[in-house]
């Protein structure tokens, strides 16, 4: 019978040592897994906001381009083209100047049909990603225009200039620029098959000069993947906590243990 106490307590003895062992794990753990989810989420919510930034730049330049063309519209394509070209050929991220005038484009820095152009003046829209030419749909532009008294300018540049922008944000997480049905994200548009998946700690942010919105969020898995990789750091760690901890209660309950025989041996 007395062994069968003794074994008893010795079991409990064992299971409070691993359970005592195991708090630090396991709270660590948790709280690993709380402070990795914080920071996902505030990092979403803070790169919407910068790429929104620095998004605007790139189309202020766009913006500060049409408008040094601007006086140019209304006048004959003869007399303007030579400078418009000229004005064209001074900034890389520019593929095109086109003027506008009664909301139909008729002069433009290069020889592509003008009817998308005078499509996009008609909209109402001051920016769009545009497809280009019917037949020439490789390449994703952006078209940016600005309206004068005179006439207008449509300033047309290489999408990848806003896809550089995207790509400045290196962290895992998924920016997708949206204008209206159409959108650019670091290695795609709106021309692929399915959309980019965001599904994790989604946040977005509009553009209060142009319109356009952008919406950030982790791939489906991100989140478990970098928990992984954040255990496989943090375990050797916390284990050793544990085991110290453990070692810590051990010791007390052998002193408790030979306290006790100290007393049962004086009243022998």
């Amino acid at each position: 019978m007395l062994k069968i106490m003794h074994a008893r307590h010795r079991l409990r003895e064992l299971l409070l040592l691993i359970t005592v062992g195991l708090v630090p794990v396991i709270s660590g753990l948790l709280v690993m897994i709380v402070q990795l989810e914080m920071k996902l989420a505030e990092n979403a919510t803070i790169s919407v906001q910068e790429a929104v930034f620095s998004v605007d730049q790139a189309l202020n330049r766009m913006h500060e381009a049409a408008q040094r063309a601007l006086p140019l519209a209304g006048q004959s394509c003869d007399s303007v083209k030579n400078v418009l070209q000229d004005q064209a050929v001074s900034r890389s991220m520019l593929r095109s100047l086109t003027l506008v005038k009664g909301d139909k484009a008729y002069c433009s820095s290069t020889s592509d049909p003008l009817e998308h152009l005078s499509a996009f003046a008609l909209s109402g829209r001051q920016v769009e990603l545009s497809y280009g030419q019917p037949d020439n749909r490789r390449k994703l532009l952006v078209n940016y225009y600005l309206q004068g008294k005179n006439g207008g300018v449509i300033v047309t540049a290489y999408a990848i200039q806003l896809r550089n922008e995207l790509d400045g944000f290196q962290d895992g997480l998924t920016l997708l620029l949206e204008f209206d049905d159409r959108y650019i994200w670091s290695k795609g548009d709106s021309r692929d098959v399915k959309r980019p998946s965001q599904s994790e700690f989604s946040a977005s942010a509009l553009s209060s000069h142009y319109g356009y919105r952008v919406k950030g969020g982790y791939a489906d898995g991100f989140t478990a993947k970098e928990i992984r990789q954040s255990m496989l750091q943090i375990v050797p760690s916390l284990m050793l906590v544990g085991i110290g901890t453990g070692s810590i209660v051990y010791l007390g309950l052998y002193r408790a243990r030979a306290q006790r025989r100290g007393a049962v041996a004086e009243h022998a």
